[in-house]
Order: structure tokens, then sequence, then C-alpha cells
């Protein structure tokens, strides 16, 4: 009974959470409050008493770029967190969380691993939830039996993948553009990776890169800056102090031009061309987030979107977009076509690229695209949740505590020229990957 009113007050919560929160999202930004504990874990702090409510994030540098020869480690690591802690059974740790209206939720991708808890603020419930996340992040038990489950899990998801051309295309981009980096592990592992992971393995991950030297500690939500500082104790204290990791290597250069064809029962092919971009927190972010809006970012609205849909009717959605990360990350184009109108898309993409490269955008595409950016960045702030995921990238990424402030206004600031500039400095469509998954294709590494 009271899991079930827990659960009723926690829904409601939530479902005016929207109604409340974008009147404070577009008043500059929330601010940030950072501090260090002395086990070396880096707290960000957001004062919201909107609701009562908390939202708890740690992102750890536990991403599949650290799987090492063991691709789908991280991501095995991350899953079984909560498949048992402190001797607690799984069932144990979900109803802990479940009786007290808490969620928890764990997940990684190639540059961080992220564990997050969301709950109530009355003391009691927060803290009976806060122990429960301290023990699953420091002493999970990794059970053989769980490890066999999440194993099969993972194989019938890696199955699936290798069936869907969509994923086969990202697959082999990802494979080409990076080669021998990190970035190049496929996060969901490999059928031979997947069977050599063992507990021993996962053991061995979690001591390493589950720290608070290694780590970065967000909340956002309605607590005092006293009851947050008591909570990042907590946790801190639970966490080996950990030594740094070593930084990623650098990203390579893209890799000479090449076409690879996968042949794939589908009835279109999917195509996605790509190239090395740029790191977070690179200067030129603000003029690339702007160009990429204009280029393939804002939809069938977008220049490729026109041409590709309205104007050709090639396909029913194209995109584009930089992928900012810890080392250079990608630059991706990406469509789905007939399989007879491959070639017409390819040069439609190719002359779109060349053209925003070579001639830049016009003052009204980019007075417009950033008018549209800033409009609709407040619905990005309009929860505590929202709010405590952007903070949680500012504190990986090392970016400025004012970021969420910064850049609206960056945004505005971005001129045509600058937009040009940078596009030109960047893109170089001579020079990409493409790929091609569909039906009667042949491996064409040319």
């Amino acid at each position: 009974m009271l899991r079930n009113r827990l659960q009723s007050l926690f829904t409601s919560l939530v479902l005016i959470t929207v109604a409340i929160l974008p009147a404070a999202a577009t008043a500059g930004g929330p601010a940030i409050q950072n501090w260090t504990t002395d086990q070396g874990l880096d707290v960000y702090f957001v004062r919201s008493d909107a609701l009562p409510m908390v939202d708890i994030s740690l992102t750890f540098d536990a991403g599949s770029a650290r799987d090492g020869d063991l691709p789908g480690l991280a991501s095995m690591t991350s899953s079984l967190l909560a498949e048992g802690a402190g001797g607690r059974d799984a069932g144990d740790i979900a109803r802990s969380f479940e009786d007290r209206g808490a969620r928890f939720s764990s997940g990684s991708g190639r540059d961080s691993a992220d564990v997050s808890l969301r709950s109530l603020n009355a003391p009691d419930t927060l803290s009976r939830s806060v122990d429960v996340l301290a023990k699953v992040i420091s002493r999970p038990d990794f059970p053989e039996d769980a490890i066999e489950r999440q194993r099969r899990r993972m194989m019938v998801a890696l199955n699936n993948a290798e069936r869907d051309p969509g994923s086969i295309a990202s697959r082999a981009l990802w494979s080409a553009l990076y080669d021998d980096h990190p970035y190049a592990n496929p996060p969901g592992g490999t059928a031979e990776s997947l069977q050599a992971i063992n507990r021993g393995a996962l053991v061995d991950f979690h001591r390493r890169h589950y720290t608070s030297s290694n780590a970065v500690l967000t909340m956002v939500g309605d607590l005092s800056r006293a009851e947050a500082e008591q909570i990042a104790l907590h946790l801190a204290e639970s966490l080996p102090v950990g030594e740094p990791l070593e930084p990623l290597p650098d990203a390579p250069s893209t890799p000479e031009a090449r076409t690879i064809r996968i042949e794939a029962p589908s009835s279109q092919t999917v195509i996605v061309k790509g190239q090395i971009g740029y790191a977070r927190g690179d200067d030129d972010h603000f003029d690339l987030f702007v160009g990429n809006h204009i280029l393939g970012g804002s939809g069938l609205v977008s220049r490729l979107g026109v041409a590709m849909r309205e104007e050709r009717g090639l396909s029913y959605g194209v995109s584009s977009r930089f992928q900012p990360m810890v080392a250079a990350g990608p630059f991706l184009v990406s469509t789905q076509v007939r399989t007879d109108r491959t070639d017409e898309a390819l040069e439609v993409i190719r002359d779109h690229l060349r053209g925003i490269r070579d001639e830049g955008p016009s003052d009204d595409e980019v007075s417009d695209a950033a008018r549209n950016i800033t409009g609709s960045f407040p619905l990005n702030l309009d929860s505590n949740s929202k709010i405590a995921g952007y903070v949680s990238s500012i504190a990986f990424h090392g970016l400025p505590l004012d970021y969420l402030e910064i850049f609206p206004r960056r945004i505005d600031q971005v001129t045509t020229e600058s937009v040009h500039a940078a596009l030109r400095d960047r893109l170089d469509p001579e020079n990409m990957i493409t790929v091609m998954v569909g039906p009667d294709a042949e491996d064409d590494d040319n």
C-alpha cells in the first residue's frame, strides 16, 4: 500500500514538472555549484525547489573506449551493478528502490558509464535510497547466474543488430573511421568477446574504473547545500579513491576515402557517410552546431531534408550531425533510400556537402537557425532530469559552470562568416568513408 502511494505521488509530481519548470529554465540557466570531496569526487549541484524530488547521477570514465581487448566489458559491467550488491540480490535491491518510489538506472556509451537515481526528497526516503545506491556502485557481487543471463541478453541484442541494416552500417563506419583507436570498439561487444568475459574481468574493470577519482557526481533537486554535501561524502566514501586513468589517445585523421558495400536482406539501402569531426570543448563548436542545423540537423526543413524529400522524393528521412566526444568524434550523414536510387542519393548528399563547405550558408539561414536553436533551448531544461543530464555532460567534459548561459549567447553571436569558416575548415566531402548496406551489394573498398 505504501509503495503504491509513493509511486502515485511520484508519477503525479513528474506529470506537473513541465508546467512548473520552464519559467525557471528561461532565466539564464540554473546556478551550478561545484566542489571536490577529500576522496577526489567532483561534485556538481543545482538547487531546484520546484518539486520535492532529487535527481542524482554518477558519471564514470568507464565507457566502451576502456574495454581493451574485451569489447562489451563496460556495457556488461554497467548492466550488472544492480544484479546483486553488498550481499543483497537483484530482487531485494529493486524492491528497496520501488518501496520508496525511487527509480534507478544505469547505462554506458563509448566515453562513459552512468548511474542515476531519482527519489523524493523526504529525508528517510532519500537517505535509504542513497544507501542502496552506494552499495550498488561500490560493492557489486557479479553473481555467476546474473553474468550468464546478461551474456545471453547481449548475445540476443548482438544477433539482432547483425540483421539490422542501420546497425550494420553504423558498426562498419565506426570501425573504418577509428581503426585501432578505442572508439572502434563495438559497445555491445562481439560474439567472441562476450563469450570470453568472465567474473574476474568484470571485477577488475569495476575496481579500476568505478572510483572517486574517476567520477563526477551531479545532483539536481530540492536539497540544501549541506544535504548535498552529506550525500556526496557518503557516495565518495563508499568508493575507493583509485588512480586517475590515462587520457584516451587522440582520434586518428580521417582515413582515405573509400566505399564499403555490405549485402543485407532489405527492400532499401542504408547509406552512412562520415569523417572524423571534433572533440567536445573545441572552440568552433557553436559555429558547427549552427552550420549542421542548416545542413541536416533540423530534419526535413534542412538543406538535405528539402533536397532528398521534397525536391527528389528520395527518402523519408535524412540527417547529419557532429558527435563531439572526449577525443574527436565523428561527423555523420545517414539516410535510407530505394536501392535503384542509391547513386542519385549519394550525388545529392555529396553536392550539398560541397555546397555548404564552398559557398557557405546565407545570412537568413544562419539567423533562422540561431533563432530556432535558442528558442527551443529552454525545453531542454524543463525538468530536473534534463538539467541533470546537461550538468553531467558539463561536468564530465570539464565545460564552464555557466555553460547553460553561455550556449544560447554564443549561438546568437555566430555570424555567416564564422559558420562558413568552421564548415570550410572541418568538412572534407572528398575524403569521407561511405558505407552502403542493402540488397545485391558487393564489398568494395576502393
